[in-house]
């Protein structure tokens, strides 16, 4: 795909400037309070959830992680909608990222499961790091020049879901040797896909404030339900659909282009 050019008046052309490049030529000065309140809080939900995992509270650890997802998601819609987005925000925000969603959901497999295999657990906890680290190190070198539909990799906050989720599923039964080998293994394949290529949906396109079927209300009060009745298995399971649209996105994207060509063709055949 060939990328946008901007034309000059000179009629020469430029590459599109990427939007990190123009906080970094043009910085404000201080920082805006708001956002980086729920920046703050976010980082302060990652600290929280190591330390309950060192406690063994997984639940509550858990919790906090899903909280700091929460204030990741309403630090950008602030500085967006109040349009106080900056290179320090923009900084600060994937620093807090690593801890959240990086360093504390490592730590918690590795106290839930991981540490009963010794070495080799550390080494697969920090796998999960640097690999989250990798994937928002990418985002911000990319951000702006690619296709805001979609996310290039599992995104962090989605990888430390599954964690938290899989915490809150395994809550008050004893790990065996055999589960703990089952975690491990998705701990390798969670951190691979958040470094690997597959696209993810972003959800940025979604517009909650036009028209929608009257279904979707019947959707949301179903899920809304489900929540209630069995939190656990909701996230679990909605958490790991997500992980696995990515790889699978290519054959059902595929199976939709050949469906019209599959209907164009039984249509000549009916001449």
């Amino acid at each position: 795909m060939r990328r946008r050019q901007h034309q000059s008046g000179d009629g020469a052309r430029h590459p599109r400037r990427r939007r990190w490049q123009e906080f970094r030529e043009h910085p404000r000065r201080g920082i805006f309070l708001l956002p980086s309140l729920l920046t703050t809080g976010n980082l302060f939900c990652g600290f929280l959830a190591i330390v309950l995992s060192a406690q063994s509270r997984f639940v509550e650890a858990a919790v906090a992680v899903f909280v700091g997802m929460i204030l990741d998601i309403l630090d950008g819609k602030v500085a967006r909608l109040t349009r106080t987005t900056t290179q320090f925000g923009v900084e600060f925000d994937s620093l807090a990222d690593v801890v959240s969603f990086c360093v504390a959901p490592a730590f918690m497999l590795y106290a839930l499961a991981l540490g009963q295999f010794g070495r080799v657990a550390w080494l697969g906890a920090f796998l999960f790091v640097i690999c989250g680290a990798l994937r928002l190190a990418r985002f911000n070198v990319y951000q702006g020049v690619t296709d805001r539909r979609y996310f290039v990799g599992l995104p962090t906050p989605a990888a430390a879901g599954i964690v938290a989720s899989t915490a809150l599923l395994l809550e008050g039964t004893e790990i065996g040797r055999w589960q703990a080998a089952a975690i491990s293994v998705g701990t390798v394949v969670v951190a691979l896909l958040m470094v690997s290529t597959f696209r993810y949906y972003s959800f940025k396109e979604v517009n909650f404030a036009r028209r929608h079927p009257a279904q979707v209300l019947v959707l949301v009060v179903l899920g809304v339900l489900i929540v209630a009745t069995h939190p656990q298995w909701f996230l679990f399971i909605l958490f790991s659909l997500y992980l696995l649209s990515g790889p699978t996105r290519p054959v059902w994207v595929r199976r939709r282009l050949d469906q019209p060509m599959v209907n164009e063709k039984g249509t000549r055949d009916a001449h």
